[in-house]
């Protein structure tokens, strides 16, 4: 078994403006089935904030996790960086601009992407990766923005989109340890979901569903078989059985997106999910470790206690993730 790595800090930024789902500048041009999808989620609100970028909202959980990790910038030895779906700026960097805000001058610096909410699961492998490598290397810093690239919020038919900034100090030792990663992925749902941009102006980028039978059908049968899957190989390579396992984390996607993980697997999803689900809606690739440290600080998982965290993107890419938390206190820094 690869060595596995531990999460020292994990930080979360969330703007402090709050819309109402119920409130979304998009519902009133909605076709009614549209609109009555987007009312039915599970999401009442979100956290939206026009005037902070993608780069405003990582940088700032950044700074809380170096803070509570009692690390400075120039104590990383890597930065990585999962990336936007629509930088600000094309052939400009976004990874080492963040580095330039942070003052990291020692870390190596890169980002990783391309796989939508799943794209958490490459960062922590380059981190294992890098830690694994290099002994001197001691502190990884991953760092992500979320923010819709389109004005409108929700995203037909799947979730409502909410903004959030999260950073993990990754390191040897902490108090959440990643026992094990498995990610898999399917080109043939390459472009399932897209944005128009090159000819549009961003105030008419829409993101559009090509074949809603695709996604609501063929990839949700393949979704059940891999999460299937995924969780087999899990348990089984870390010779554990399903009664070791204290709490199953998914994205924050819809109440219907948990019934199916439920299911699909046998689960229950915990309830720290659902509760972000409401107040955040979704949140990319920050959702699904927010959710597991909400469950942390509320007391549901105890020191040695073991929880698996899902994810699913519609490009389409599944990953599994083993953790194991000590239960204690501190570490984490929410808002």
């Amino acid at each position: 078994m690869p060595a596995s790595i531990a999460v020292r800090s994990a930080a979360w930024y969330m703007p402090d403006s709050v819309m109402a789902v119920s409130r979304l500048p998009e519902l009133d041009s909605m076709p009614e089935p549209e609109r009555e999808t987007c009312l039915r989620l599970g999401i009442e609100q979100i956290r939206a904030e026009g005037g902070l970028s993608e780069l405003d909202l990582m940088a700032r959980a950044a700074r809380r996790a170096l803070t509570d990790a009692d690390l400075e910038p120039g104590d990383l030895g890597a930065l990585v960086v999962v990336e936007s779906r629509a930088p600000e700026t094309l052939m400009s960097s976004e990874a080492t601009r963040l580095q330039a805000v942070l003052g990291a001058r020692n870390a190596v610096t890169f980002s990783v992407g391309g796989l939508g909410c799943v794209s958490i699961t490459p960062a922590l492998l380059a981190a294992r990766g890098l830690l694994a490598a290099d002994e001197e290397l001691e502190y990884v810093l991953v760092a992500h923005g979320s923010k819709p690239i389109t004005p409108g919020r929700y995203r037909h038919p799947v979730t409502v989109s909410g903004d959030s900034g999260q950073a993990l100090v990754l390191s040897r030792h902490g108090r959440v340890r990643v026992v094990d990663i498995l990610q898999e992925s399917n080109g043939d749902y390459w472009d399932l979901f897209r944005v128009d941009y090159r000819e549009q102006p961003p105030g008419q980028w829409r993101e559009e569903c090509a074949d809603t039978h695709a996604y609501s059908f063929s990839l949700a049968l393949e979704t059940r078989s891999r999460l299937r899957e995924l969780n087999r190989r899990l348990l089984e390579r870390n010779a554990i059985k399903p009664t070791d396992i204290s709490g199953y984390f998914s994205q924050n996607l819809s109440l219907g997106s948990f019934r199916f993980s439920e299911e699909s697997l046998g689960i229950s999803i915990d309830p720290a999910c659902f509760d972000n689900l409401r107040r955040y809606g979704h949140l990319g690739p920050n959702d699904t470790l927010l959710n597991l440290y909400t469950a942390i600080e509320r007391g549901d998982l105890a020191g040695g206690q073991r929880a698996i965290l899902l994810n699913v993107s519609p490009v389409a890419a599944w990953s599994a993730l083993l953790v194991e938390s000590d239960g204690g206190d501190g570490d984490v820094h929410h808002l």
